[in-house]
């Protein structure tokens, strides 16, 4: 592939989409690593296991990693395809990409196969890092392993036990890049505001990481929202119950007392214990009717 057809202006269509420059985003992540070096920045579960990244690895890795990528010939002419699971390899490889100069796409992580290589071959990327697939994108392009673009560093460190020093906010995201938009969403929210971002380890075991974690803050899809409260609303109790009655009596007017006491019950069913807000997109003007629990933490923060 040549220069000209990478400076080549992109018509992209969903599946794929482009990340928006970040131009503020190296500068947050020095500073969050400068002022609470020692704090947690990322959590992932792999293999049973909780890992944590404090900001002042978060940024180690991302610097290694923009290396590695120049090594690998990535520059400012590059682009770099990303399709999978959003995990902590995935955010700082992307941040070390655009740190470097070059172009951040994503592809929906749903897509089967074929597709997969159909849209590589129509947006003709000039690195790819696509999580968990058997097949190879395509020998024009050049697959990135991530180990190996670290280099030889320190792993991340395995928390012996999950605890919530008093205080400590937690933001939550169990997406992948089928979220349309999704990828700029996590990193906006996570760098802005300094706090942490913790993964689960696979989509099927999104409810009982989250439920370990207990977060304060969502960072979710609609799609993925309406999936969470469809999956809640199945274990409460059916309308028309005393059983549903009470507990949306004790979510909607939670003042004092009793009803205080249930409430606290029912958001530690939920795992929802600690949770502060969940993030949504800006305000379209259409109104939709949320469940009692739901229209509760919901707000705009984005």
């Amino acid at each position: 592939m040549s220069v000209h057809d990478l400076k080549r202006p992109l018509a992209l269509e969903w599946p794929a989409e482009l990340l928006g420059h970040r131009p503020k985003a190296l500068e947050q992540l020095r500073h969050w690593a400068q002022i609470t070096p020692l704090h947690t920045a990322l959590r992932h579960k792999r293999q049973g296991q909780w890992y944590a990244w404090r900001w002042i690895d978060a940024l180690r890795d991302v610097e290694r990693l923009a290396d590695g990528l120049r090594q690998q010939g990535f520059n400012e002419q590059s682009r770099l395809a990303l399709c999978g699971a959003f995990e902590p390899n995935l955010l700082l490889l992307a941040l070390a990409a655009q740190s470097v100069g070059g172009q951040v796409l994503t592809l929906a992580d749903d897509l089967e196969p074929e597709a997969l290589r159909q849209q590589l071959w129509r947006i003709r990327p000039s690195h790819a890092h696509v999580q968990d697939r058997r097949q190879q994108p395509g020998a024009s392009i050049n697959v990135l392993d991530f180990g190996q673009l670290l280099g030889p560093v320190d792993p991340a460190r395995p928390l012996s036990r999950w605890w919530h020093p008093a205080g400590e906010a937690v933001l939550w995201s169990e997406e992948g890049t089928h979220w349309q938009g999704g990828l700029a969403v996590l990193l906006e929210q996570w760098l802005s505001s300094g706090r942490g971002l913790a993964f689960p380890e696979s989509p099927a075991s999104a409810r009982r990481d989250r439920s370990e974690v207990a977060p304060t803050g969502l960072l979710l899809s609609p799609a993925r929202l309406q999936h969470l409260a469809d999956d809640i609303e199945s274990r409460l109790a059916p309308y028309g119950t005393w059983r549903r009655r009470l507990c949306d009596w004790a979510i909607a007017q939670p003042h004092s007392g009793l009803r205080r006491l249930l409430k606290n019950r029912v958001r530690k069913l939920l795992g929802f214990q600690r949770l502060a807000s969940i993030w949504q997109p800006p305000s379209t003007g259409t109104s939709v009717s949320d469940p009692v629990w739901l229209a509760e933490f919901k707000r705009d923060i984005a």
